[in-house]
């Protein structure tokens, strides 16, 4: 999987600077997602998402702007804070700025990062915001066991709180997620995947 990522890195940021600084942004990437207290939002993550956007990248009107932006979307990723996806938006300008990439560009890949705060779209109707919502939340359109999984990795990302802070806490982003008019926001996602997911979220809820 590392060996696949360090080459997927290789292949977007090449276009943008030389090998040597390409070998330095992609170690301090994995610095961050290979860090012990990651037990979802880790390299794994980012493998899933980026493999599935192969399938629809034919659908994405700027690739290289959403590969970053998933690849930057929780390089700054505490349990304990709020800010989560500013901090990653700020850290990925400052690895941009080193690129050969224009400041319209990073402003847009920042506005996608922080979108992945609340899921909800930072630009409107826009279908590349669309689908790296829908692919961050792909984990929740999961067979039961895998789902199951994810949510025990969740926990331990938030070991640091007792049961009777922690479920509270899961059970309201879950409901708030179960209230929107539709999980997902793009139509491939909603016609496949939503049923499941919405099954799996209900699931969980009773579980706590």
């Amino acid at each position: 999987m590392n060996h696949w990522l360090e080459n997927e890195w290789n292949k977007l940021v090449l276009n943008y600077t030389d090998n040597s600084l390409a070998k330095i942004m992609w170690k301090d990437i994995e610095n961050h997602y290979n860090s012990k207290s990651r037990h979802y939002h880790n390299l794994s993550h980012l493998y899933n998402m980026l493999l599935q956007l192969e399938d629809f990248k034919n659908d994405i009107e700027d690739l290289n702007a959403v590969k970053f932006a998933i690849w930057y979307h929780d390089i700054i990723y505490k349990s304990t804070h709020k800010d989560n996806e500013e901090q990653s938006a700020n850290y990925c300008e400052k690895g941009l700025k080193t690129l050969k990439i224009d400041d319209f560009k990073i402003e847009k890949i920042k506005t996608l990062i922080i979108s992945t705060k609340k899921h909800q779209l930072a630009l409107n109707k826009n279908t590349d915001n669309a689908y790296l919502l829908d692919l961050d939340l792909s984990i929740l359109r999961s067979d039961w066991e895998t789902y199951k999984s994810y949510t025990e990795s969740i926990r331990k990302e938030y070991a640091i709180y007792p049961d009777i802070l922690y479920k509270p806490g899961r059970k309201k982003v879950l409901k708030q997620f179960l209230e929107r008019d539709s999980l997902y926001f793009t139509d491939r996602f909603k016609t496949k995947f939503e049923k499941q997911a919405i099954e799996n979220l209900k699931q969980e809820i009773e579980l706590l």
